[in-house]
């Protein structure tokens, strides 16, 4: 079932991925910024941060109201692109704990079609340690599938590294060519563990040569794939800069 608008649909992500391997896992890394693992016919999406500008129209600043359905719009070219049987959301999919009960009941009846007849696997976050009210999906605080652990915040325990997938950090990254200073959204992995770029529309970036990163990547040795149209850009921590 296509869900995105007719305007939008010369927009729809194509399901060409980056092949890579964590913890001897083959799994895609695609520009939208969501991981597909074919095997599994899984997308793991972080960083939803649904109803972000309604959290901050709470507090008296005031966003433009557009995020959540950017967010979605996005989410469903992803959904009809690689129609996939299970979906793991890494956790902060909704900004706040009453994020999920905020929705629009139009919105919340997208959300609730993409999740028709599919798995939905919701992670806890730090933004949202309660599980969504009114929308289907199981709630975990992770979950271990076929040895990869999905979870939200990147361990500092080495011995919980192997096979993590998360979130949390929404990483980016700088390059400088020909004179340029290039910024991305990216992945960020070792081929022990793995951080998602921020999925969602009002979400900004931390750069990955940031001391945050630091504990996760021993001597900075990591690759991060920017996304770029259309495609990523693959780089290695000595080619990147700090802000």
């Amino acid at each position: 079932m296509n869900l995105l608008p007719k305007h939008m649909r010369e927009f729809m992500v194509v399901p060409v991925c980056h092949d890579i391997q964590v913890n001897g896992q083959t799994i895609g890394l695609h520009e939208s910024g969501i991981l597909w693992w074919p095997d599994e016919s899984t997308i793991i999406i972080a960083d939803l941060h649904f109803e972000k500008g309604s959290s901050y129209a709470t507090r008296g600043q005031m966003l433009p109201p557009y995020d959540t359905i950017a967010t979605l719009e996005k989410l469903a070219g992803v959904m009809d692109a690689f129609d996939p049987a299970r979906v793991i959301c890494l956790g902060d999919s909704f900004h706040d704990k009453e994020g999920s009960d905020r929705l629009p009941a139009t919105y919340r009846a997208m959300l609730a079609t993409l999740q028709l007849n599919r798995e939905w696997i919701w992670v806890t976050g730090n933004h949202d340690p309660l599980p969504p009210v009114r929308l289907c999906g199981e709630t975990v605080d992770e979950v271990t599938i076929g040895g990869l652990t999905f979870r939200h915040e990147p361990s500092e325990d080495p011995a919980r590294a192997a096979g993590e997938i998360c979130g949390h950090l929404h990483p980016a990254a700088k390059v400088r060519r020909y004179g340029r200073a290039i910024r991305r959204a990216c992945f960020v992995t070792d081929g022990t563990r793995l951080i998602l770029p921020a999925f969602g529309a009002l979400t900004g970036g931390l750069n990955v040569m940031d001391d945050a990163f630091s504990p996760l990547f021993e001597k900075r040795r990591f690759s991060a794939f920017l996304l770029g149209d259309n495609r990523l850009y693959p780089f290695t921590a000595s080619r990147l800069v700090s802000d």
